[in-house]
């Protein structure tokens, strides 16, 4: 039995959607991560790897200094029917596993648990140069939901 190549398909052509470079004002909600508070997120990210990954280098500023930063790589898992986000930052802890999430409209959704609880991260994309990107956090498995960060990022020109 030979094996067939993939191809870049329909999912992987989605995420060009958020390649670019963007950069946007944030909310930090208070928690136990911190009191909170605004701050400008910077990311270029970039379809590599043939088009079948869209790779995401992340800053946060506060007051003109970075405070925190990471790296991501997402893909889409044919065999899952699924897209995997692979994410590592400043804080330091490794993901146990990829995050999984779907496309569900103009949203990418994502969830995954964490040693903090259940973890929902959404892309809702709002045209072609603007994107919102917030962070949830559920201590009871999903039933209820808090936000933990909320993001709007416009394209540079």
């Amino acid at each position: 039995m030979s094996m067939q190549m993939p191809r870049v398909g329909t999912e992987h052509k989605q995420l060009e959607s958020l390649a670019g470079t963007w950069s946007g004002e944030e909310i930090m909600h208070p928690g136990p991560m911190g009191p909170g508070g605004k701050s400008i997120g910077h990311s270029h990210s970039r379809m590599s790897g043939d088009g079948f990954y869209l790779i995401t280098d992340y800053r946060q500023e506060v007051g003109g200094k970075t405070t925190f930063h990471g790296h991501g790589v997402i893909g889409w898992d044919s065999f899952g029917k699924r897209y995997l986000w692979y994410w590592v930052d400043s804080m330091g802890m490794p993901p146990q596993a990829a995050t999984a999430g779907q496309q569900r409209g103009k949203q990418f959704v994502f969830e995954s648990e964490t040693p903090y609880g259940q973890m929902r991260y959404v892309y809702t994309l709002a045209g072609a140069d603007r994107y919102q990107f917030k962070i949830e956090s559920s201590p009871d498995g999903g039933k209820t939901w808090a936000p933990f960060m909320e993001g709007d990022y416009a394209r540079a020109k």
